[in-house]
């Protein structure tokens, strides 16, 4: 399963524990990170003043790690 912005965060979680901490890193604080947040990357990302080629770099990010 790979990530997008249309990703449910609280459902990817679930099957990929390591975007909690990959998210944490990257300022975008989500739902079991103290900042409960119940929707789908893309709209955090907003939430946060990410653009689309911002939050575009940081789903190819978490897909290529993610592949290691």
């Amino acid at each position: 399963m790979k990530l997008k912005p249309e990703t449910n965060i609280e459902e990817f979680i679930k099957v990929h524990y390591d975007l909690v901490g990959f998210l944490i890193r990257h300022d975008l604080p989500c739902v079991v990170c103290g900042e409960p947040f119940w929707g789908t990357l893309a709209e955090l990302a907003h939430q946060k003043g990410w653009n689309e080629e911002q939050i575009a770099e940081l789903v190819d990010e978490y897909n290529q790690l993610s592949t290691h």
